[in-house]
């Protein structure tokens, strides 16, 4: 059967010619919109717009970063229609919250998007689950989806049916990177004479989930590797207000270095709380939540020390610093840019994508769909996060510089330090990214 589309039909310029496409894009490099208003050729964002949704945890205990997911796309879609939309069409954004995130919830959650407002697209950030559950009703309708779920359970789930799964694509490198890139990390602190260990003793604490899990675990198995010996391996329930059980035990067997795959801002934060006034001699290094404004609101000056990692986070460079000032600009001083990143960027890949491709496709509308996948499987795009280049078999980001060792090629493994927490952290690696140098954390004399 022949289905009449949407695309058939569909308003706007053709593509400018190869001349003026190229004459046009002088700034693509810098993760703007250019290379959207060249393809446009000078046309208005008046046409019918096209829906996109985002499935997000809007309230309950991930909101901070929910909202902040809002955010991004809010933004990303009139930035977007400010160039010209995608082919004279403007985008038009619909949410709906995930509240705690589970398998269920967010499949009805992107269900009601689907059904409600016949999107194009879901543009998230992250939800917690198993990571392989959205990705089932976005195949069921042909549409495309961008997440940062984080996690190698994406990976996998695209490569056991590629076909099904061409539409689902993770924005940012899997959680297993974050293992055997903190020990690297750490490895250079000590090769450059910047930290010394004093044991060669890691505690690991971890929550239930996948991700925290996924992370733990790839510490635990290559730790060895790196000369550690992980001399606490402990599972904590979350959300988690009290840490005086685990603290037990790290200072009855103080290591050199602890490790929290945890992530939850305020949860982490509680633990530079009651670390504080009886602490061990170790770096403590965290998962993401230090990102989050909050984790700095809550611990003060506890939490000045503490390194945490992020494989996908905003840059701390003219672009980045220019994404900043307008993210700011609008949503407030405080606001967590770091976050909105997330879903800017995936937009903006999305909807270039979408206009290299002729247009995007409406639910049941895989044909062209399937046109969009093979350019965002062919980008390279600069963004606020630095490089979005996907892996053709996961399509999720690489990461740099574990997983490929050319920053034009990959998503920087960023590695930050809040050193006032009246300020924002220093990015300290890696190299080319950083802007700030390490510090010993104050409480290791």
């Amino acid at each position: 059967m022949t289905r009449k589309t949407e695309t058939d039909h569909q308003s706007g310029p053709s593509i400018p010619s190869r001349r003026a496409f190229f004459g046009k894009t002088a700034a693509v490099a810098a993760g703007s919109t250019a290379l959207l208003a060249a393809l446009n050729d000078g046309a208005k964002a008046d046409g019918d717009p096209i829906p996109v949704g985002q499935a997000a945890p809007l309230t309950d205990f991930a909101a901070a970063d929910g909202i902040e997911f809002k955010n991004g796309l809010t933004l990303a879609c009139e930035e977007i229609n400010a160039a010209g939309g995608i082919l004279g069409r403007p985008v038009e954004p619909y949410f709906e919250d995930t509240k705690q995130m589970g398998d269920a919830t967010n499949v009805q959650a992107v269900q009601r998007l689907i059904d409600r407002h016949s999107v194009h697209a879901i543009l998230n950030g992250y939800n917690i689950g198993s990571g392989a559950a959205i990705q089932e009703p976005v195949a069921d309708a042909g549409i495309i989806y961008v997440h940062y779920d984080t996690t190698i359970g994406h990976n996998n789930l695209i490569k056991s049916n590629p076909d099904r799964y061409f539409g689902s694509f993770q924005g940012d490198p899997p959680e297993y990177w974050y293992g055997p890139g903190f020990l690297k990390f750490v490895q250079g602190l000590e090769q450059s004479g910047q930290y010394k260990r004093t044991n060669n003793k890691m505690a690991v604490i971890l929550s239930a989930g996948v991700y925290a899990a996924n992370i733990a675990n790839a510490v635990k198995d290559t730790a060895k590797d790196y000369g550690w010996e992980i001399s606490l391996f402990e599972t904590v329930n979350v959300p988690i207000s009290e840490w005086g059980p685990v603290l037990a035990k790290i200072r009855q067997d103080p290591p050199s270095v602890i490790c929290i795959t945890h992530f939850l801002p305020a949860d982490l934060a509680q633990f530079c709380v009651q670390f504080a006034p009886n602490p061990t001699p170790s770096l403590v290094y965290m998962q993401y939540g230090p990102s989050v404004p909050a984790f700095r609101e809550i611990g003060k000056e506890a939490t000045n020390g503490i390194l945490y990692a992020t494989v996908v986070g905003c840059l701390q460079d003219e672009i980045g610093t220019a994404f900043e000032k307008r993210y700011k600009a609008k949503f407030g001083a405080n606001a967590g840019h770091n976050s909105g990143a997330q879903s800017y960027d995936g937009a903006m890949v999305w909807a270039t994508a979408a206009a290299l491709a002729g247009g995007s496709g409406e639910p049941g509308n895989d044909a062209q769909n399937r046109k969009v996948a093979a350019r965002m499987r062919s980008l390279i795009w600069r963004g606020v996060t630095g490089t979005t280049r996907f892996d053709p078999e996961g399509q999720s980001a690489y990461t740099y510089p574990t997983q490929t060792n050319d920053s034009s090629l990959g998503m920087p493994h960023q590695f930050l330090q809040i050193q006032d927490y009246t300020k924002g952290p220093g990015l300290i690696a890696p190299e080319p990214y950083a802007t700030a140098k390490f510090a010993m954390p104050p409480w290791i004399k």
